[in-house]
């Protein structure tokens, strides 16, 4: 017996469906909609940063790695420059004993050495300081070519005198330590006030300065450093050389005792071109005369006919000066020099017991 057919379940339209469907209302899409939207809490909060946290570190940490490496090639490249430098400059001064202007700008900066005097170091800029205003000279004054033979010759000698005289200059200041000596600024100041007052570096300031350029290539501030130097040098002898000072101490006494002037400085003076005319002078002094040092010069216009000076230290020797008359703005007068000893009879024994060493060869 054959079974009955199913029968199939009418389908309805979607239209029709869609008219049955029950809509929601306002409030129940409002309440949908807000049971979507995740609950805000700290452990939420925390999820989130560590999120944001972690997508940032894959760029974070390349940037630190670069920053790092970009730091370690700066400083290499900076210790490169610096090597560089030092050895461009040490073959300037050591091997081809440049004396242009820049590498006596780099000497002023950094103290290379140029020579050691005993335990003292030399810096290789006052050799070059000594050497350049020598250098000046001779090329302005002396038109001097130090590229031809000659001209080289020539440069050697002042190369090595310019040596010479900066090592002394060193043992010097170590006899002044050892003697308690020094000169101020102030004495500078005076001594350089009392050149300018004679006009013997020029009548105003704008000549003076002329001068200091001109002839030695200087600045004011580099005529005080030599004079200050010169000074210095002046004082150890004047402190060492008891002997002189004392032989003209008494002969001072005896002049003031009566003694004849003329009869001393026949017998005692050391000036060869006033000691057979009793002391006197060949011409009337007036100020700014260059044959009589500038200390001298002063204290002769300080004194009156007749009148004796005490004993003056004029820098290489000592003096005691006489005014015999004036006439107008210029005067008679005398003098007994006695010269005190040079500075390498003081020198010469603390270089034997302290030998130097030059670091570069002529």
């Amino acid at each position: 017996m054959k079974k009955p057919k199913r029968l199939k379940k009418p389908q309805l339209p979607a239209a029709v469906k869609r008219s049955f469907v029950r809509k929601k209302t306002d409030e129940q899409k409002v309440s949908d909609a807000l049971s979507n939207v995740p609950r805000i809490t700290n452990e939420t909060v925390g999820e989130h940063r560590e999120e944001v946290l972690s997508s940032a570190r894959k760029y974070i940490y390349p940037l630190q790695h670069s920053k790092h490496r970009v730091v370690r090639i700066s400083l290499a490249l900076l210790a490169l420059v610096i090597i560089s430098f030092f050895a461009i400059t040490g073959l300037a001064l050591y091997k081809f004993q440049s004396t242009s202007t820049f590498s006596y700008d780099v000497t002023r900066i950094i103290p290379f050495p140029v020579a050691k005097a005993g335990h003292t170091w030399v810096s290789y800029e006052s050799y070059l300081f000594e050497l350049r205003r020598n250098m000046h000279y001779y090329q302005t004054q002396q038109q001097t070519n130090f590229s031809t033979k000659d001209g080289k010759a020539q440069l050697k000698r002042l190369k090595q005198q310019a040596m010479n005289q900066v090592v002394q200059d060193a043992y010097i200041k170590q006899l002044a330590n050892q003697s308690g000596v020094s000169v101020s600024d102030q004495a500078v100041s005076n001594q350089l006030t009392l050149v300018r007052t004679q006009n013997r570096l020029g009548s105003n300031d704008r000549v003076f300065r002329e001068v200091l350029n001109e002839f030695w290539g200087w600045r004011e501030t580099d005529f005080k450093r030599e004079l200050k130097q010169q000074l210095l040098q002046q004082a150890v002898v004047a402190r060492l050389d008891t002997g002189t000072a004392k032989l003209a101490s008494d002969t001072l006494t005896q002049l003031k005792g009566g003694a004849d002037f003329a009869a001393l400085a026949a017998q005692l003076s050391d000036d060869p071109l006033t000691k057979g005319s009793g002391g006197q002078y060949p011409a009337p002094v007036i100020p700014g005369t260059r044959e009589i040092p500038p200390a001298t010069t002063a204290a002769l216009f300080k004194l009156k006919p007749g009148q004796l000076s005490g004993v003056i230290n004029s820098g290489y020797s000592l003096d005691i000066a006489k005014v015999i008359d004036t006439t107008g703005s210029s005067l008679h007068a005398a003098h007994i020099q006695f010269n005190l000893k040079d500075i390498t009879t003081y020198v010469k024994p603390l270089q034997a017991k302290q030998p130097g060493h030059q670091y570069i060869k002529f």
